[in-house]
């Protein structure tokens, strides 16, 4: 899969891990541009199986990913319509595809990421965050709006309902230690430390079996709104999907042949058993 000819990125795939580096103009601001390149990233993942991580980044010191472009809202229509008469917009079409891609996904977060572009970071699956570096903010309230790129859906369902209304109500800059504080993102660190922390953990689960990866992900996204009876059904059915992709049967064949569930080593050292099995496919 060639991941190449996009203006507002660069794509680097190395060992299974995609590493997108958003570069585009004096802040990487989220206009049509950008929205194309997203959709047309979203397209490729979404067929390429060697990938298993993406890694998302920004080239520029201090902005990960700017608002949505001013230019593409200024135009909107001031008259209300009607739920039937509603569709999505771009933005929550570009941000929703991304979400369901069957990589994990990782926001590397060393700049600023406001309103839109903060949207983009909630659509992905896990976000670390930079000290002195990284401030997020939805500012839509002050404008007359509302978050509009999935920010209102997801805020709730990623901090809980009081923390959601406190970001989304004050449209206020808050930094990493209060993004970890939240729960906006996974945690904070130096920025010395960063780097090393999203490598490590993008390697690591670059191990394992992509089939595995997207069933695990998916289910996780299903669960979300859905009844608890429903939810289980659906963890069975995601269950199957992996099995009949991975070579999960014959690491329990193994396991079970070899007895090394009852070696209280192995017990004591899962960390280090689960990459030992990822030799056996």
């Amino acid at each position: 899969m060639k991941y190449e000819n996009f203006q507002t990125f660069t794509v680097d795939v190395t060992e299974a891990i995609a590493t997108v580096t958003f570069d585009f103009g004096s802040v990487n601001v989220q206009g049509q541009e950008m929205l194309a390149d997203l959709n047309s990233l979203a397209m490729r993942l979404e067929r390429d199986r060697a990938v298993k991580v993406v890694v998302f980044q920004s080239a520029n010191p201090e902005i990960w990913v700017c608002h949505y472009d001013t230019e593409l809202l200024k135009d909107m229509s001031q008259e209300p319509v009607s739920r039937d008469e509603a569709e999505l917009l771009d933005l929550q079409a570009v941000c929703e595809r991304i979400s369901k891609v069957p990589q994990a996904t990782i926001a590397k977060l060393e700049g600023f990421a406001r309103g839109g572009g903060h949207e983009l970071a909630l659509a992905l699956d896990m976000r670390f965050a930079a000290r002195g570096k990284f401030k997020f903010m939805q500012m839509e309230v002050g404008m007359g709006i509302l978050p509009c790129g999935g920010g209102a859906s997801r805020m709730a369902r990623q901090t809980g309902l009081g923390k959601a209304m406190e970001i989304i109500l004050s449209a206020q800059d808050y930094d990493a230690d209060d993004a970890e504080r939240l729960g906006t993102i996974n945690k904070a660190l130096d920025p010395d430390e960063i780097g090393p922390y999203v490598d490590a953990l993008a390697h690591r689960i670059a191990q394992f079996p992509a089939a595995s990866i997207n069933a695990c992900k998916q289910m996780v996204y299903e669960s979300i709104d859905t009844p608890i009876a429903e939810a289980l059904k659906a963890e069975a059915y995601w269950l199957y999907q992996a099995t009949s992709k991975t070579p999960a049967i014959k690491r329990f064949t193994i396991a079970d042949d070899q007895g090394l569930e009852h070696d209280i080593e192995n017990q004591r050292n899962w960390g280090d058993l689960v990459m030992k099995v990822q030799d056996i496919t």
